[in-house]
């Protein structure tokens, strides 16, 4: 068997172990190739590359794109990206730098510029703002121009500053749309779908001080809103800024809310009032149990505020995938198509705590859930789009061997102090451990295979910091080749729009 067959055999093995049912096989997230021994041979290394080159000359797709699912990893920075691959596959037993995660081997890749107008490192709501309605705003503010100052509810309230974005304009072209992330439904990158805010903290009213009351908090807009009020599958966590503060939920947990409105039964009333089928669960069973045929509307709201690592998700709680998957199933009823975001943002929290191996896997958890989205949809008709919404400081670094423990420490033969240091580390947070007599901090009195462990930081924050640089863009299907090259982030939902002819802007029908 030649070489290229090898590796075409490899590939294909990895995509096919374990597609059965709708847990999906971390197996599943990467592509390898062969054995190690094979890189010493030349031949491997072009058979690879002629491999790699004959996956990119397929034809241009140049239909309409029928479907979009949007997925955004927060905080997934390049460098992330690089160390997940290295944490896949030496889960099962490769020296890991050769693997692909899935949505990597999409065959259009760009970079997107991430800044905001008034700060040249984003936050999550402006980036959001950025790629979901197609406007660069300042940080800390949703769904509004730069003319609105952070904080300024005055401002917010003036119509000729807000505008809408990329879940109105599929609703306005008849799709069917949705939500799905395991933070809060209201926190700043899911707010941006449909949210026009002054303060991405005004979540609820007990958030906002009183001269910003006049202005709808996000959970009000999200059930009253214009745009809100109809995205019919909503799955995620934040349940507390939906009911009173002196009421208590079937967990027994109290709300955030001091209007005394309860806003998960307003939620189903519209619905109803609109003619929907509505469902509102709060357990994984309940979600999963779900026909589609019975239901076009469901809001899922499974914790109190964000929902748990998917290292410790308790067996009650959805997976990030699974959200993914029935989402998939219940919007796919509509025929004329649907709009689906969905966050993986657990990986930044995990990030500014200087929880590198937590964000690792976080990423693969995002990895997982593209691929299962990928395995229910017809490619041809559906355009995927995966991209992050700002970067990290956690740097990957050491010149260590080969298969090393991305985890782990590199070599030593590079401290000019003979003291040893991690592979990743960051450049701010509060993994700072001041050093003692001028010396740099031993590591050989941390537990640095604590799931939990705090990677190493130059500079004492009390969180880490978001960084600068570009964040990586992967596209596949419909006009995917439209999301290669380098360009402003606000360029991405046009490019969207323009592939499923929706919105008022250039498109492919028009």
């Amino acid at each position: 068997m030649s070489l290229y067959h090898l590796i075409l055999n490899a590939v294909v093995l990895l995509c096919i172990v374990g597609t059965s049912g709708q847990n999906v096989n971390t197996l599943n997230n990467i592509n390898a190739s062969p054995v190690a021994a094979d890189e010493n041979n030349p031949n491997y290394w072009i058979q690879q590359a002629q491999f790699t080159l004959r996956s990119k000359l397929a034809p241009l797709n140049t239909r309409v794109a029928k479907n979009v699912i949007f997925f955004v990893g927060d905080g997934m920075s390049i460098t992330t990206l690089a160390a997940t691959r290295a944490y896949l596959g030496q889960k099962y037993g490769l020296t890991g730098e050769e693997v692909t995660l899935s949505f990597e081997t999409f065959p259009f890749t760009g970079l997107a510029k991430t800044y905001c107008v008034n700060e040249n490192v984003a936050d999550s709501a402006c980036s959001g703002t950025a790629y979901l309605s197609g406007v660069k705003n300042n940080v800390g503010t949703l769904g509004v121009s730069a003319a609105v100052a952070h904080r300024d509810c005055y401002a917010q309230l003036n119509r000729n500053n807000t505008f809408t974005g990329i879940m109105d304009w599929a609703q306005k072209a008849g799709k069917a749309t949705g939500l799905v992330t395991n933070m809060r439904v209201t926190h700043a990158t899911p707010a941006a779908a449909y949210a026009n805010s002054a303060n991405r903290h005004w979540e609820a009213d007990l958030d906002q001080p009183e001269d910003a009351l006049r202005c709808d908090d996000i959970a009000k807009q999200l059930v009253r809103g214009e745009v809100g009020s109809k995205i019919n599958v909503i799955l995620g966590g934040g349940r507390g800024n939906f009911f009173s503060k002196h009421e208590r939920d079937a967990e027994d947990e109290r709300g955030h809310r001091e209007d005394g409105v309860d806003l998960i039964r307003e939620w189903i009333f519209r619905k109803e009032r609109m003619g929907g089928k509505p469902t509102y669960v709060y357990k994984r069973n309940d979600l999963l149990m779900i026909n589609e045929k019975d239901y076009d509307n469901v809001l899922g709201l499974f914790t109190r505020s964000h929902m748990p690592n998917n290292y410790d998700t308790p067996r009650d709680k959805p997976s990030l995938s699974e959200m993914t998957q029935k989402a998939i199933q219940i919007l796919s009823q509509n025929r004329n198509g649907y709009f689906l975001f969905v966050e993986g943002g657990r990986i930044d929290l995990a990030h500014h705590a200087s929880r590198a191996h937590i964000a690792l896997d976080e990423t693969a958890e995002l990895a997982r859930a593209v691929e299962a989205a990928m395995r229910m949809v017809n490619l041809e008709e559906t355009l995927i789009v995966v991209t992050a919404d700002h970067s990290h400081t956690m740097t990957y670094s050491g010149h260590s061997r080969r298969g090393a423990d991305i985890l782990g420490v590199a070599d030593l033969k590079h401290a000019t102090d003979h003291l040893r240091f991690t592979i990743l580390s960051y450049a701010n947070g509060p993994g700072f451990k001041p050093t003692s007599h001028d010396h740099r901090h031993n590591l050989k009195y941390d537990d640095i295979g604590d799931m939990k462990y705090r990677y190493p930081s130059m500079v004492p924050t009390h969180r880490e910091l978001h960084a600068g640089d570009d964040v990586a863009v992967f596209a596949k299907g419909p006009w995917a080749h439209l999301f290669s090259g380098n360009y402003e982030q606000n360029y991405i939902p046009h490019a969207i729009a323009y592939a499923a002819c929706m919105g008022p802007g250039l498109t492919i029908c028009k």
